[in-house]
C-alpha cells in the first residue's frame, strides 16, 4: 500500500487505539493512558508503546544476571551453595530487584490499579499481585524478617511479561487511519470561475455554497454540487460503488471526490465541509469504529479467574497453617507467598501472545494481514459473510460477458473482429473492453463517432457501426429480442453490431466475475456460513452476480450511508457479521462489521478501516482468514489449558496439602515445573504452522 501521512485527531486516536488495535482488552490499559499529547501521531505512539516493552525487557533482563546470581535457591539449585554469599549481599540483591520491579514492573502496576478502579482485574491484576506479593515479602525477609527470598522469581516473572506483551504489541498493527484516507479524495485545491469568468485556483476549505469551479479532465471533484455546463462521465466507484463510470449532463449533481473523465464541466458548489456526501462517510465510518464492542481476551478471562483463586488459596493456605495446624508465623508467610507467586505461571502471559505472532506471521505469508487481533478471533464466529460486488466478487473491470450471434454465417470471432475495428479509434470503456477480447483488430476507414449512439467505420468493405438500443430504435432498425431480452434483464450493457444495415449480433458487457469467487462461496457455505452481497449497483446487475455465484442474499442499490444500516440490520439477527470490500464507499460497512476485510488491490481507505487485508485481492483468502481463526483459537485453548493445568497441580502442593507426607513443593521445584509449561506453551504455538486447517 501507498505510505500514509500519520496527522489524526485526539479523538481517533483514543478509539482507534482501544478499540481496533486491541479490541479493549483490558491488560493493554496501562499503555493508553496518559501517555497522548495534543495532536500526537498515533502511528509514532504506537511505534513509542512496543519500543517502550522492548526497552524495559532488555534493561530488566540484564539487570536479572546480578539477581540470579546473588538468589541463595539459584545456589542451592545449582550446587554452588554459599559460595557467593558475601556479607551484605542481600542489600546489593535488594537494590537489583528494587529497579526491576519499579521499571520493569511499572506496566504491571499501572494496569493492577487501573484494573481494579474499573472494577475488571485480569492478567495485570495477576502479575501486579504476584511481583507485588514476592517484593514486599523478600524486602521484608532482608531487613529481618524469618523466611525466603523470591527475588529472582520476581525478576524472571517481569522479564518474561514484559517479553510477552512486547511479542503481542509487534504483532498488532499500527491503528486505523480511515478519516485520513477518507480526506484525501478531495483535491487541495480548486478552479474556482469568478463573475468575471476568469478562473482563479483557490483552496477547496474557501469554496461557498453557490460558487462555480471548473473540474477539468482526470480530476477529483472538489465538493457535492450540481453541473451547470457541459457533458462528461464521472467514475463513482470508490464513493458508490457504481462498477461503470456514470454520464453526466447539466443538471446532473456531483460528488466530491468522484474522478471525472474526457471533458471539462463547470460544477455549481451545493454543499461543502461538514454537509458533504464524504464528510457523512467520514463520520458514520467514525461512529462505527467507536461502537465497537470491547472485548476481553481468552488469556484475561484466565487470568480473572487465577486471581480470584490465587488470593483465595493464599488466605486460606496462610489460616489454615497458622491458626489451624498451629504453624509459626514466618512459615505461613513463606507457604502463602510461596502459593501467590506459583499462582502466576510465566506460560499464561506467553500463551496468547506466541500463538498470535506465530499465526500473524503465518498469515502475512499467505497475504492475509491481521490489523485488530480482537477482531481475527471473532472470525471463528462468523455466521454471515457479506461481500461488496465491485472489485471484490467482481474484478472491477468493465469486460465481455457474452457474444450473441444474430446471422448463421458469422461466428464470435468474426463479429467480434469487426467491433473492435471500428471500437479501436475510441477511448471509452467499451471500446476499450471490446477491443481487448477480440482475436485480431483489422484495419477501419472512414471512422467516425456517432454523438452517446456509438461508432461506425468501413472495415473489409462492409460498413460497421457498434451502437446502443438507443440507435436502432431512432433508425427503426429491428431486433430478435428472443436472443437479447435475457441479457438486458440481467442490467448488462449492451452493444449492437450493425454491419450494412442489419444486426449481426450483440456484445454483452458487465463487470467480470472473479473465477475464485464462485469457488469462495461454496467453501463458505460448506462451513455453514450465509453468503451475502451487498452493492450500490443496479438491482439487475446484482441479481445476476447472485444467481451466477449462488449467494444466500443479497442487496442492490445500497449507498454508503445506508451500507452500515444494513450491516447492524444482518447483525440484529444474532449474527456475528463479516464484510468484504475494497471501496471507500465500503468503509462504514467495514468498520460496523464485527468482522472487516479489505481486498487489498482497493482503496487505502478500505484497507485502514478493515480489521483484516487481503493482499491477493482474492475472496477466497477470506476463507482461509475463517479456517485460521478457527486453528489459532484451538491453538490459544490448549495454551491455556497448559498454563493453567500447571497451576492445579502446582498450587495444592504449593499449600502444602502432602506435608504430612514429607511433600512440599518448593519454590525451587515451582520453577522447574514453571519452566516446563512455558516450554511446552512455545512448542504448541509453534506447531500452528503445521496445521493444515488453514489452507
Amino acid at each position: 500500500m501507498s505510505n500514509k501521512k500519520n496527522h489524526i485527531n485526539e479523538k481517533n486516536q483514543q478509539h482507534s487505539a482501544e478499540e481496533k488495535e486491541t479490541g479493549g482488552d483490558q491488560h493493554h490499559n496501562h499503555t493508553h493512558e496518559g501517555d497522548h499529547e495534543e495532536g500526537h501521531d498515533h502511528g509514532d505512539h504506537h511505534k513509542h508503546m512496543v519500543e517502550d516493552f522492548k526497552r524495559r525487557f532488555w534493561i530488566s533482563l540484564l539487570l536479572t544476571v546480578p539477581v540470579l546470581v546473588l538468589s541463595p535457591m539459584i545456589h542451592q539449585f545449582s550446587g554452588l551453595g554459599d559460595a557467593l554469599q558475601f556479607r551484605g549481599f542481600r542489600y546489593i540483591l535488594f537494590g537489583f530487584s528494587s529497579v526491576i520491579f519499579v521499571y520493569g514492573g511499572y506496566p504491571f502496576l499501572k494496569g493492577l490499579v487501573d484494573e481494579l478502579r474499573q472494577k475488571n482485574p485480569g492478567m495485570m491484576t495477576l502479575i501486579g499481585l504476584a511481583i507485588t506479593v514476592a517484593y514486599a515479602y523478600s524486602s521484608a525477609v532482608v531487613f529481618g524478617l524469618q523466611g525466603r527470598l523470591f527475588f529472582w522469581e520476581l525478576a524472571s516473572l517481569i522479564d518474561v511479561m514484559l517479553l510477552g506483551h512486547w511479542i503481542e504489541m509487534k504483532s498488532v498493527m499500527g491503528a486505523s487511519k480511515a478519516v485520513e484516507e477518507l480526506a484525501k479524495l478531495v483535491p487541495a485545491t480548486a478552479h474556482l470561475i469568478t463573475e468575471s469568468g476568469e478562473t482563479r485556483e483557490v483552496k477547496v476549505d474557501e469554496l461557498k455554497k453557490g460558487d462555480t469551479v471548473l473540474v477539468k479532465p482526470g480530476e477529483k471533484c472538489p465538493a457535492d454540487g450540481t453541473i451547470v455546463k457541459g457533458h462528461t462521465s464521472m467514475n463513482e466507484a470508490m464513493l458508490t460503488g457504481e462498477s461503470t463510470p456514470v454520464e453526466k449532463e447539466e443538471g446532473d449533481s456531483v460528488i466530491g471526490g468522484a474522478t471525472n473523465g474526457k471533458q471539462s464541466v463547470r460544477v455549481k458548489v451545493e454543499q461543502t465541509g461538514e454537509e458533504s456526501y464524504l464528510s457523512r462517510v467520514i463520520e458514520m465510518t467514525r461512529k462505527a469504529q467507536e461502537s465497537k464492542s470491547r472485548t476481553q481476551t481468552l488469556a484475561n478471562r484466565a487470568a480473572f479467574w487465577l486471581t480470584l483463586i490465587a488470593l483465595s488459596a493464599g488466605a486460606l493456605t496462610f489460616f489454615v497453617w497458622l491458626l489451624w495446624v498451629g504453624k509459626p508465623f514466618s512459615f505461613s508467610l513463606t507457604r502463602t507467598v510461596t502459593v501467590m507467586v506459583i499462582t502466576c505461571p510465566h506460560a499464561l502471559g506467553l500463551a496468547i501472545p506466541l500463538v498470535v505472532a506465530v499465526s500473524t506471521a503465518l498469515s502475512a505469508k499467505n497475504g492475509l494481514l491481521i490489523r485488530n487481533r480482537s477482531a481475527f478471533e471473532k472470525a471463528r464466529n462468523i455466521r454471515a459473510m457479506i461481500f461488496d460486488k465491485t472489485g471484490t466478487l467482481t474484478k472491477g473491470e468493465f469486460g465481455v460477458s457474452d457474444t450473441i450471434v444474430t446471422d448463421d454465417e458469422m461466428n464470435k470471432e468474426e463479429l467480434l473482429n469487426y467491433a473492435a475495428a471500428v471500437e479501436s479509434h475510441s477511448e471509452h470503456p467499451i471500446a476499450l473492453a471490446i477491443t481487448d477480447a477480440a482475436e485480431q483488430t483489422w484495419q477501419v476507414e472512414n471512422f467516425d463517432s456517432i454523438t452517446g449512439k456509438g461508432v461506425s467505420g468501413t472495415v473489409k468493405g462492409k460498413a460497421v457501426k457498434v451502437v446502443s438500443m438507443a440507435f436502432l430504435e431512432d433508425n427503426n432498425i429491428s431486433l430478435d429480442t428472443n436472443k437479447t431480452g435475457h441479457l438486458q434483464e440481467q442490467g448488462k450493457t449492451l452493444a449492437f453490431v450493425v454491419i450494412d444495415d442489419e444486426v449481426k449480433g450483440v456484445i454483452a458487457l458487465a463487470d467480470i466475475i472473479r473465477d475464485e469467487s464462485r469457488q469462495a462461496i461454496d467453501n463458505l457455505k460448506k462451513m455453514d456460513i450465509h453468503t451475502m452481497m451487498l452493492t450500490g449497483d443496479n438491482e439487475a446487475v446484482a441479481k445476476w452476480v447472485a444467481e451466477e455465484l449462488g449467494l444466500n442474499e443479497y442487496f442492490a442499490g445500497v449507498l454508503p450511508d445506508a451500507k452500515h444500516e444494513k450491516i447492524k440490520e444482518i447483525q440484529n439477527r444474532g449474527w456475528t457479521v463479516a464484510m468484504t470490500g475494497d471501496g471507500i464507499n465500503d468503509a462504514p460497512a467495514l468498520a460496523q462489521a464485527d468482522v472487516g476485510l479489505a481486498i487489498g488491490a482497493g482503496t487505502d481507505i478500505a484497507a485502514e478501516t478493515a480489521d483484516i487485508v487481503l493482499v491477493r485481492s482474492n475472496p477466497l483468502d477470506a476463507v482461509s482468514i475463517i479456517e485460521l481463526s478457527r486453528a489459532t483459537y484451538r491453538k490459544m485453548v490448549q495454551n491455556i489449558i497448559w498454563a493453567t493445568g500447571y497451576n492445579a497441580f502446582a498450587i495444592p502442593l504449593a499449600a502444602g496439602v502432602l506435608f504430612s507426607y514429607g511433600i512440599l513443593l518448593s519454590p525451587a521445584v515451582g520453577a522447574l515445573l514453571m519452566s516446563m509449561s512455558t516450554v511446552i506453551v512455545a512448542i504448541n504455538a509453534k506447531f500452528l504452522s503445521l496445521n493444515p486447517d488453514h489452507h
